[in-house]
């Protein structure tokens, strides 16, 4: 009996830039489109005939506006035909248009190419209308939960979170530079070229770099709080980039017969929105549950890494050894493009699974600002 759950073939991402450098220039819809033409381009070698998509489904949380998906997708050349929605889950909306377009296929849809995509560089200038004739106020984010929430600035909250979870500064500083050694180490074996479609003349994430030591780490100085833990060390930084995955029904999956990731669960939780980045906890935790595992079954786990302190206290709350996460390096090296980081994670999940055959099952989790986590759990089949 064929199986009809929905399984990825294809992940891609655009080199990670760091904002205001060598992807300044490249809008969100101009990220996402090289790399949806790309899977485009595999589907047409994989299928044998250019199929077009049902639909393309990208994340994205502070781009111009309008509907980035539809216009990706026509930069893509994709055809007038090919439909476009983008979805707004803040930093989990990579992840969460893969949810999206999972349910499609699983209700009939047939191919569909999902992800997210994200310009810090470009995002445009937002305001408050004038009030009783005074002048427009700018503001860098939306509001993340009612003022009656307190709704934290991010790194903030993270500090308040290692510090509640009593996770120290010494060891967040540890887990950013294993991170940035592990992406040097795999970045030098070529092992981020398979998934990767240049853009913007780059080739390679921006941000890794050899030499980020936890001696080094440990000289800068706390970002958010005088007396907090969290630096720009063992922060992710600020950054620009694409990430997609095509995804097929079972049925046709069967009759290619070509290796993929189906989509065994996911799950989305709600959380205190003054410590958001406890997310992924309940998320995770929903997902493996749907899929009927522990996460001692499962092969790799991919966390998105916004602050190490964050990611630690997740760990310790899930009861899941520090070591496991992000076994090539996660956004604190790679960096993290807000809307497309949950995508990221899924194609990270392909090149090991699939591409590197490093086990069989996957987790990817993020978590979102105004306390929310999205989680999928995947297997290679």
């Amino acid at each position: 009996m064929t199986d009809d759950r929905p399984v990825i073939v294809g992940a891609l991402r655009t080199p990670i830039g760091t904002a205001g450098r060598a992807l300044a220039s490249v809008d969100a819809a101009s990220l996402a489109a090289p790399v949806l033409r790309a899977l485009a381009d595999e589907l047409t070698t994989t299928l044998g005939d250019p199929m077009p998509a049902d639909d393309v489904v990208l994340g994205n949380c502070m781009g111009p506006g309008g509907d980035v998906a539809r216009v990706a997708a026509l930069a893509a050349g994709l055809g007038h035909a090919v439909p476009g929605l983008t979805v707004d889950r803040q930093c989990g909306s990579g992840l969460a248009a893969v949810t999206v377009a999972a349910a499609q296929v699983q209700a009939g849809a047939g191919i569909v190419l999902a992800g997210g995509t994200e310009s810090a560089s470009t995002a445009p200038w937002r305001s408050w209308p004038p009030v009783d004739g005074g002048e427009p106020r700018r503001y860098e984010r939306a509001p993340f939960a009612p003022a009656a929430e307190d709704d934290p600035d991010m790194g903030v909250a993270a500090d308040l979170l290692a510090e509640e979870a009593g996770i120290d500064r010494a060891r967040q500083d540890a887990y950013a530079a294993r991170s940035h050694e592990r992406a040097w180490q795999h970045r030098q074996t070529g092992g981020f070229a398979a998934e990767v479609v240049p853009v913007g003349g780059i080739e390679h994430d921006e941000r890794v770099r050899a030499g980020m030591s936890a001696e080094r780490l440990g000289r800068l100085r706390p970002a958010f709080r005088p007396e907090g833990t969290v630096t720009a060390g063992n922060s992710c930084g600020v950054n620009d980039g694409a990430a997609a995955v095509a995804l097929l029904p079972g049925a046709l999956h069967a009759q290619v017969g070509v290796p993929g990731l189906r989509v065994v669960a996911h799950a989305s939780a709600g959380v205190d929105p003054r410590r958001p980045g406890i997310g992924i906890v309940p998320a995770a935790d929903a997902a493996l549950r749907r899929a009927g595992l522990t996460l001692d079954q499962v092969d790799v786990v991919e966390l998105n890494e916004a602050f190490a302190g964050q990611v630690l206290a997740c760990c310790d709350a899930l009861g899941l050894g520090e070591e496991r996460v992000c076994p090539q390096g996660g956004a604190l090296a790679l960096g993290h493009p807000w809307g497309a980081s949950g995508a990221v994670l899924l194609v990270r999940l392909f090149s090991q699974l699939v591409r590197e055959e490093r086990g069989r099952t996957g987790l990817a989790a993020i978590a979102v600002g105004g306390g929310q986590g999205v989680a999928m759990v995947v297997e290679r089949c």
